[in-house]
């Protein structure tokens, strides 16, 4: 497709310039149709695979390349593995995350079976259908502004989970592939255990005796702490390769053994740019070992475990979270985070072919999971809102009577008089409640992070967790005795599920009686528009209103 771009030199460097530009330019036509980078470099790889990259030495040059993009990106997911996330979730995310992978796989190996494949193959379909895309996930998250939400909090609890799976799942590869490469399995498995024995010995010495000493020292030169824990990866990639497992493992358990030190965020942080460059390689080196006709010859197999990844695995987290006592909302939410399959779906399967376990066809079925469930199921988070008013009549079947859980966290005196109920208690919400507690007005705090909840108590504030887009929780609010309700939650610029929020929420308040006054936040003129045509008695713009007074305030100054 690009023969014409190419040089009768060959030249190497001029080959992966022009890939990037043309990455760039399949990236640029992803985001118009909001997609993950992954997907725009699965594809460029696809379209690039029949030119450049059939080049020896471009080929061998990208491996490389691929390699170190992948070592880094378990780097850092070992760098970051945070059990206390876990703590803080509790026996949900646990709970959750062993039971959607248990079901996941289960009920996917079935399906992989029926569909003709072996039984290994379709253990390791199965398996890879089980992860899902944490860098995804909290990139999506975090732009609706959702990570702090409870749904975000025990989505990313049960996505640490899943990130421990991949750990053991690394490490029982990697002495499969050993014990494959021996005759004798007696001597085979006795190699496993003492080489095993050996690299744990070694990185809990290191753990404990070296790991924070030697960050100390490196962390005087910021450039020094950078190129150690490069060299830490990958020495550790190759060591293990070296005693006969895989270089994932290597590098997973490089980034666990300095997760400990009290510099780990700073080494992630200086390592995400990084990761994002040579990861890239990674993914098109992927793209350009998958044939378009092996990947049609895939496509009915593809479609069938993309619809169970998409349907079946949010409704595995929806009856468990359900029978845990979540709103079926709630549940709904956190449920749509593993409806695709992540890159470690597509490493662990590029994995299974480097042992010989599963073939190239295999790959290219995963790798196509994987392109329509992450593609499909960005739209899903982004319109996550719309989707659950669409289906949430439906959806009840799965809440339990008294979902003990969120009304535990929710608990509201209903008794009690309030003349205002804030929504939001974030710097803007908070400062609100201080001025009018400060006037003597009682208010209601309600905010959908449980830790802003419990400081806004410990501040003396009364405040609940709520969630400002469930139309269920004015249930149980006091409506009756509340003459305003302020939305300190500013909707996202341009963002229609966030306009559709605030205006939902507008509706739920009059649907449930509420005759007094409603104040919304915008951030811009168009959703100041769109928000008065929605209903509200005053628009609160905190940008405006602050340059206001600081205006007046320099104009006092001047004037004197």
């Amino acid at each position: 497709m690009f023969e014409w771009l190419q040089f009768e030199s060959g030249s190497t460097f001029y080959e992966v310039s022009v890939m990037l530009i043309i990455t760039v330019l399949i990236g640029l036509v992803g985001l118009l149709f909001r997609q993950p980078l992954i997907v725009s470099y699965i594809l460029a790889g696809i379209l690039l695979g029949a030119t450049f990259l059939q080049q020896p030495e471009t080929a061998a040059h990208m491996e490389l390349l691929s390699s170190l993009g992948i070592s880094i990106l378990l780097f850092i997911v070992g760098l970051k593995l945070d059990l206390t996330l876990i703590r803080t979730t509790g026996v949900v995310a646990l709970m959750t995350g062993l039971g959607q992978i248990v079901f996941t796989s289960v009920i996917g190996y079935f399906i992989a079976l029926g569909l003709g494949m072996s039984p290994l193959t379709s253990g390791y379909v199965a398996v890879a259908l089980t992860f899902s895309s944490t860098i995804i996930i909290v990139k999506l998250l975090t732009d609706k502004r959702e990570i702090d939400s409870l749904h975000g909090r025990v989505a990313l609890g049960f996505l640490i989970v899943q990130d421990l799976a991949v750990v053991f799942l690394m490490i029982g590869l990697s002495a499969m592939g050993l014990v494959g490469e021996k005759a004798n399995l007696g001597q085979a498995l006795g190699e496993v255990l003492l080489n095993g024995f050996f690299l744990l010995v070694g990185i809990t010495v290191f753990i404990r005796y070296v790991a924070e000493r030697l960050m100390r020292q490196l962390s005087r030169v910021p450039e020094l702490l950078l190129l150690f824990a490069l060299g830490w990866a990958f020495i550790l990639a190759a060591l293990t390769e070296e005693m006969g497992f895989s270089q994932e493992l290597g590098a997973l358990l490089a980034g666990v053994s300095m997760a400990s030190t009290s510099y780990r965020d700073v080494i992630g942080s200086r390592l995400v740019s990084v990761r994002d460059f040579l990861v890239l390689f990674f993914f098109l080196n992927l793209g350009s070992h998958i044939q378009l006709d092996a990947l049609h010859a895939q496509l009915v197999p593809a479609i069938l475990l993309s619809l169970f990844v998409l349907i079946g695995n949010p409704l595995i987290v929806l009856i468990i979270m359900g029978w845990m006592g979540y709103r079926s909302r709630t549940s709904f939410l956190a449920g749509l985070t593993v409806a695709q399959i992540s890159e470690f779906s597509l490493i662990f399967a590029t994995l299974g072919m480097e042992l010989g376990h599963i073939d190239a066809s295999t790959v290219a079925l995963v790798t196509l999971v994987g392109l329509i469930t992450i593609g499909l199921s960005t739209y899903m988070i982004l319109y996550s809102q719309p989707l659950y008013d669409f289906l949430s009549k439906p959806l009840s079947v799965f809440e339990r009577r008294d979902p003990f859980r969120e009304r535990r966290e929710s608990m509201v005196q209903s008794a009690k008089s309030y003349d205002a109920i804030i929504f939001g208690f974030g710097r803007y919400g908070k400062n609100l409640a201080y001025g009018l507690k400060e006037q003597g007005y009682s208010v209601l705090g309600i905010d959908f992070d449980p830790q802003v909840v419990q400081y806004a108590n410990t501040l003396g504030f009364e405040a609940c967790y709520g969630d400002a887009g469930d139309p269920n929780f004015m249930e149980i609010l006091p409506l009756q005795s509340v003459r305003w309700v302020v939305v300190a939650i500013p909707p996202l610029q341009s963002s229609l599920t966030e306009i559709n929020m605030h205006t939902s929420l507008v509706h739920a308040l009059r649907a449930h009686g509420f005759g007094g006054h409603i104040a919304l936040t915008a951030y811009t003129d168009r959703d100041a528009d769109t928000l008065k045509v929605a209903g509200a008695d005053l628009l609160l713009l905190p940008y405006a209103d602050a340059a206001q007074h600081a205006v007046a305030q320099i104009s006092e100054t001047l004037s004197r």
